[in-house]
């Protein structure tokens, strides 16, 4: 192996060689903070409008504000471990397991594996609930659409989360197709698709004065909402918004792409300030209108839950490109997952 890997190493001269080898590097603060925001703007988003409704105006704008600032600070702390012992020269860690390895030991090591494969199981299955919800809400805007809103329009997801697994089985057969750039630009475009879509459509009924009221504090216990209820609903309100905010597993991918001067870890602090600003804004944007256009009705999700069912052709193309999105990122998060619990 060490022979292969100092031929290849000679086919390349010194300047085009970064100092562990490979070929050099040549990301900066602006495409860090590009895949940033690909990776945080995904389906989660359009629920966040719900879980502004649980919390209400003042407790969900502080959790957005609060988490975003958490996330800063602590994928700042990630990203000084990117090299180690010196988080300038030392030794690169590529995955987020082996920067655990080099500084918490074989113990911890195991275990945040163990966590990482846990989050990697509930992330496919995530993605599988949330294509087959899109793929049977399209067929539901078909039925209502043409036989009217009071229309029974129910169907099964059985049979779309089977066809989204074997479909995903077959693209991982595949060499090297996580790696085709074409997949993360898609998956960025369609993100950023759903999410202008759902705003829009929530910004159209609020300008229509059609939106629904809307509390400081939340839901209200009463007799459609027990307490217990509600503080169940408010927890996962809050793991909505924690969940969103969460790109821990390809943090050191992200790195791995910047040019070694200045620091990979001061570029990355600096795209970690822009990226999640960046998010939050548009959290807020989303979750805000949202929640202004639909009140304490607000659904789970302002597409897939049947929020709008008008213009037709508008809220299925918002659908399709959850689809879209959750096929190709599947794929890659996959990808980055099993590597970084290596």
């Amino acid at each position: 192996m060490e022979a292969e890997k100092d031929v290849s190493i000679k086919q390349y001269t010194n300047e085009e060689v970064d100092d562990d080898g490979r070929i050099k590097r040549t990301g900066n603060v602006l495409t860090a903070t590009t895949h940033i925001i690909t990776v945080v703007v995904g389906a989660g988003v359009l629920a966040l409008a719900w879980a502004i409704s649980q919390l209400g105006w003042i407790a969900g704008i502080l959790v957005m504000i609060t988490f975003s600032s958490i996330s800063i600070y602590t994928y700042n702390l990630i990203a000084d471990c990117y090299r180690y012992p010196d988080s300038v020269n030392g030794k690169r860690n590529y995955t987020y397991m082996q920067a655990v390895h080099a500084y918490l030991g074989g113990i911890m090591h195991v275990f945040c594996g163990l966590i990482q494969y846990g989050k990697l199981a509930g992330i496919t299955v995530g993605y599988t609930i949330t294509c087959s919800t899109s793929m049977v809400a399209i067929k539901k805007l078909i039925c209502f659409h043409k036989n009217g809103h009071e229309a029974y329009c129910k169907f099964s997801n059985n049979p779309y989360m089977l066809g989204f697994g074997i479909f995903q089985i077959l693209l991982s057969q595949i060499p090297n197709f996580h790696k085709l750039t074409l997949i993360s630009t898609v998956a960025a475009i369609t993100s950023f698709g759903y999410a202008l879509i759902g705003s829009g459509l929530s910004l159209a009924v609020v300008v229509s004065g059609k939106g629904e009221t809307t509390s400081l504090f939340g839901t209200k216990v009463g007799p459609g909402l027990s307490e217990d209820d509600k503080i169940w609903k408010v927890l996962t309100a809050l793991g909505n918004i924690a969940l969103a905010c969460s790109y821990a597993t390809v943090v050191y991918d992200i790195m791995d792409t910047l040019k070694s001067n200045p620091p990979e870890s001061t570029q990355m602090r600096k795209a970690n300030m822009l990226g999640i600003t960046t998010m939050t804004i548009l959290f807020l944007l989303c979750g805000s209108l949202g929640y202004a256009a639909f009140g304490d009705h607000t659904p789970g999700n302002i597409l897939t839950g049947f929020g709008f069912y008008e213009p037709f052709l508008l809220v299925a193309l918002g659908n399709v490109c959850i689809i879209v999105h959750m096929v190709g990122a599947y794929q890659v998060i996959e990808f980055l997952s099993s590597v970084n619990c290596n």
